[in-house]
C-alpha cells in the first residue's frame, strides 16, 4: 500500500501542470495572454467587376445580389440589334460567294478539257483560273468576318471574373451599356477579418499572433480561432488595422460586424478544464486531493472562459487554487 502511495506521489512530480489520468489535473501557472475584446468586419481581399465587352443592351441577367458565382459563370448577356442584321447580310453575301465559286468553277472545269482539244486559248483558260481563285478568296474573306461578327456576338456573354460572391447588380434588364462598363460587382470567397484596433494596443499586436471569435458568432457554436496575417504600418483615427484568418466565415456577410479577442500582453494566472468546476447554490468549488489520498472541495472565485485549441472548456480561476494542487473530477 505504501508503495503504490509512493508511486502515486513520484508521478505528479514528474509530470507537473499536465493531465495524470483521466480524472485528476494538476493546477499550474501558465502564462496566458490578456484578451482584449475588439469589433472586426468580413472583407473580402478582392472585389471584382464584370465589365461588359461590347457595348448593346442588357438582354438578360442571371444573377441577383447575394448570389454564388463560379469563375467564367455568364452573370448576363448584352444584345445588340445591329451584329444581328450585320450576321443576317453576311450570310446572303456569304450564300452568294458560294454560288459564284461553284459556277467559276464548273466554268474552269470545261475550259480545262476545251484547252486540251484546242478548242479554246490559253488566255481563256487563265481567266477562268483567275476568276475561280478570285471567288474562292473572297468566300474566304465573308468568312472571317463572320468569324469576327461571331466572336463579337459571344463577347455579349458577360462572364465572371472570379469566383466568389456577388455584392451588387447596378443594371436592369433593358439597361444600355457601353463596353467596359460593369454590370455586377463580385467579392472574391476569400474572406478576411479586418480588426481596428485601438492605439494603445499597438505595441502588443504583431503578424502570427492567434485570435479567437465566439462561439455564438460562428454558425458551428464552437469557439473559432484564428491568426493575424497583416499589420498596416499606418494609424488610422486612432486604430491599428490588421487582417485575420479564421476558419468558417465563409458564409458570413461582407462587412458584417463580428467580436474578436485578441492579445493585450501576457500575465500569470490558473487555467483548468472547466469539468472540474462545480458550481453549487451559487458557489463555485474544485475538489482538490490531499496528501493522504483524501478529498475536500475548495471554493474558487472563476474569471472568464478562455478557450484555446488545446483545451476547448479552459477556465480561469482567480482565487481558491495554490500551484500543485491536484483536482479531481467531481
Amino acid at each position: 500500500m505504501r508503495k503504490a502511495v509512493f508511486l502515486a506521489a513520484a508521478s505528479l512530480l514528474l509530470f507537473p501542470g499536465s493531465l495524470l489520468a483521466a480524472a485528476t489535473f494538476t493546477v499550474e501557472p501558465v502564462n496566458s495572454a490578456d484578451d482584449k475584446a475588439v469589433f472586426a468586419t468580413v472583407e473580402s481581399i478582392d472585389v471584382v467587376p464584370a465589365r461588359v465587352r461590347t457595348g448593346g443592351t442588357i438582354a438578360s441577367l442571371s444573377v441577383k445580389q447575394g448570389d454564388r458565382v463560379e469563375r467564367d459563370q455568364v452573370v448576363a448577356v448584352v444584345g445588340d440589334q445591329k451584329l444581328i442584321l450585320q450576321q443576317a447580310a453576311l450570310d446572303a453575301q456569304i450564300a452568294g460567294l458560294k454560288a459564284q465559286l461553284a459556277q467559276a468553277q464548273t466554268e474552269l472545269g470545261r475550259a480545262e478539257s476545251l484547252v486540251r482539244s484546242g478548242a479554246v486559248s490559253r488566255a481563256q483558260f487563265d481567266s477562268a483560273t483567275t476568276a475561280a481563285n478570285v471567288a474562292a478568296n473572297m468566300l474566304k474573306a465573308r468568312n472571317a468576318e463572320r468569324a469576327v461578327l461571331d466572336q463579337q456576338l459571344a463577347e455579349g456573354q458577360v462572364l465572371a471574373p472570379t469566383a466568389g460572391r456577388v455584392l451588387t447588380v447596378p443594371v436592369t434588364v433593358g439597361s444600355v451599356v457601353l463596353s467596359g462598363e460593369p454590370v455586377a460587382t463580385i467579392a472574391q470567397q476569400d474572406f478576411v477579418l479586418r480588426l481596428r484596433v485601438p492605439e494603445r494596443h499597438a505595441r502588443f499586436l504583431k503578424t502570427g499572433d492567434p485570435v479567437r471569435l465566439d462561439g455564438e458568432d460562428l454558425a458551428q457554436g464552437a469557439a473559432g480561432f484564428g491568426t493575424i496575417t497583416l499589420v498596416y504600418p499606418q494609424i488610422q483615427d486612432g486604430r491599428v488595422v490588421a487582417d485575420a484568418r479564421v476558419a468558417g466565415i465563409g458564409d458570413y456577410f461582407v462587412g458584417e460586424r463580428v467580436r474578436v479577442w485578441i492579445s493585450g500582453g501576457e500575465r500569470k494566472t490558473f487555467i483548468v478544464p472547466s469539468s472540474y468546476i462545480l458550481t453549487r447554490f451559487g458557489l463555485d468549488y474544485a475538489r482538490v486531493r490531499k496528501s493522504d489520498g483524501t478529498t475536500v472541495d475548495v471554493p474558487v472565485q472563476r474569471g472568464r472562459e478562455q478557450p484555446r485549441p488545446d483545451m476547448p472548456s479552459a477556465l480561469e480561476i482567480l482565487s481558491g487554487l495554490q500551484p500543485g494542487d491536484i483536482l479531481v473530477q467531481q
